[in-house]
């Protein structure tokens, strides 16, 4: 097989046409391509009235060629086989993405790993928070944060990154997703997603097989404690009493359970503070984005709803910059803590429904939340407690018109941009939800924003507050054999252990703690 790269064609092409491109890149005549596979197709707008789909493809010839290159092997290759079942079993605690691929990756090398999940079964979790979105009643341990499917379940479903990625593990990810029910296109373009309703399933579908090859589900289970004797992972201890013997722990618990952390933290793991961003959430028209990234080609199916990627460097030093930019999507209630407002943004595959949103954060860094290494959680806490507020309680938002947030006035009533966040938004001047700072950089990034997208400043585009839950405040550092730092057996991964960003790089991020630990198990690490 040869790669051949940066093929260009017309956004409407044919079939015929493509096949055509591929023989003309190769030098061959059409009837020496046997056959090929787009491995990679992404688009080209800087010319707007002239869209090109941009290819990578992998071709069959029946004759030697020097054009191209050699298509790599992006297969997966299995560091380590369990001759038996080990008698402590590795455990893993958490399942969103990180977990979910250290459980799959840990089962199909014959580990046989305990799951522990301190939320519910996908389905389950998704009614509670539905409670929370329809009613305004928040489960602690069933919401956007926790459950199977972890926070990515209620998300745009991205599935893309920029983490560097020799031996091509993100393609695992994403070929297991196919396996479990994701649209084939997810393998070959350039940004692609899935969306809430798909995962749903797809998690169950890999809960399945992970099932099949000995792994051991447990939900409801919330990990209370670890049994750390001479720098050695000895066990977990359950909220129910229970302690599970294990030498080997994969931390895959997300960004949010605070709790966790500070039990950590009480046992000695080291851990260090790092920065995250906080800020709000903004809504526009899709179809004023739409227009802007595609003109007259705003519509194309193969072109779907258009995202966007900003960002200002303020006077003060900070940088503001968008973050999680959900087209098509809403405004969800994120919170995983009683009076506490936190938003999120979310998508459906379709990306079809009215508004585009997107964080605009402001970066921070330990300098700003001094006070010990959970000192962010408490940051954190203090501005989501303030939203609560602010948005008159009952979990409702508060909000304001991008007009109004830049004259500094309260708003009163909405304009064309109505917001999609759920259980509701009550209508406020947001200057009291986050540091003055933080303030002063957005106000100034908003019309700066929109000298690159006409109308990103437009009066009656909505705010909402507040985004915090961006990355880990913390990160429980560990070193190349992927162990903490002081702990051995414990193998922190994915978000919360603050070396993954999304749902790809935590996947990633899985599956390499798993092959440690799997080596580590062997003797062989």
């Amino acid at each position: 097989m040869r790669r051949l790269t940066e093929l260009r064609l017309p956004l409407n092409h044919t079939e015929a046409e493509l096949r055509a491109a591929i023989a003309a890149g190769f030098g061959v005549p059409e009837a020496a391509v046997l056959s090929y596979s787009v491995y990679r197709r992404a688009w080209d707008a800087r010319r707007k009235a002239d869209i090109k789909l941009v290819y990578t493809i992998d071709a069959e010839l029946a004759v030697d060629v020097t054009a191209g290159e050699p298509s790599p092997d992006v297969s997966y290759k299995f560091v380590a086989r369990a001759k038996n079942r080990p008698q402590k079993r590795p455990v893993v605690i958490g399942t969103g993405p990180c977990g979910i691929f250290a459980a799959l990756i840990l089962a199909e090398m014959g580990f046989c790993p305990i799951i522990l999940e301190r939320g519910k079964v996908v389905r389950q979790r998704t009614k509670d928070t539905w409670g929370l979105w329809r009613r305004g009643e928040l489960n602690p341990e069933s919401n956007v944060q926790f459950g199977e499917g972890g926070a990515g379940t209620f998300s745009d479903g991205k599935l893309y990154s920029q983490i560097k990625d020799p031996r091509h593990l993100g393609r695992k990810v994403l070929t297991e997703f196919v396996a479990a029910g994701a649209p084939e296109e997810i393998l070959y373009v350039a940004k692609p997603h899935i969306g809430t309703f798909r995962l749903v399933s797809m998690v169950e579908s890999i809960r399945a097989k992970v099932e099949a090859l000995g792994g051991e589900y447990r939900f409801g289970e919330k990990v209370t404690d670890f049994d750390i004797r001479d720098g050695q992972m000895r066990g977990v201890v359950l909220a129910s009493g229970e302690r599970i013997e294990t030498d080997h722990v994969v931390l895959a618990i997300g960004h949010s359970a605070r709790d966790t952390f500070a039990t950590l933290h009480e046992r000695g793991v080291f851990m260090e503070a790092k920065p995250f961003s906080v800020g709000f959430r903004i809504e526009h028209p899709q179809s004023m984005i739409d227009r802007h990234r595609f003109g007259p080609n705003a519509g194309n199916p193969l072109l779907g709803a258009a995202d966007y990627k900003l960002v200002h460097h303020a006077k003060n030093g900070r940088a503001v910059y968008s973050f999680c930019m959900c087209p098509g999507g809403t405004v969800v209630a994120a919170t995983s803590e009683p009076e506490r407002v936190v938003t999120n943004g979310m998508s459906q595959y379709s990306r079809a429904e009215r508004n585009a949103n997107a964080g605009i954060v402001v970066g921070i860094t330990p300098d700003d939340y001094p006070g010990g290494v959970l000192a962010g959680v408490e940051f954190q806490r203090r501005w989501e407690s303030a939203a609560y507020v602010a948005g008159g309680g009952a979990y409702k938002a508060p909000g304001q018109l991008v007009g109004d947030f830049l004259a500094g006035r309260d708003s009163k009533e909405f304009g064309e941009v109505l917001p999609s966040y759920k259980p509701g938004v009550h209508l406020t001047d947001l200057a009291s939800t986050l540091p003055d700072y933080a303030i002063a950089a957005i106000r100034e990034a908003l019309p700066a924003f929109g000298r690159q997208i006409v109308g990103f400043d437009r009066p009656d585009a909505v705010l909402t507050g507040v985004e915090t839950r961006t990355s880990s405040p913390l990160r429980i550092t560990r070193g190349k054999d992927f162990c903490s730092l002081n702990v051995r057996g414990l193998y922190p991964a994915g978000e919360g252990a603050g070396y993954a960003g999304g749902i790809l790089s935590a996947g990633v991020d899985g599956i390499k703690a798993a092959e440690a630990v799997g080596l580590s198990i062997l003797g062989a690490a």
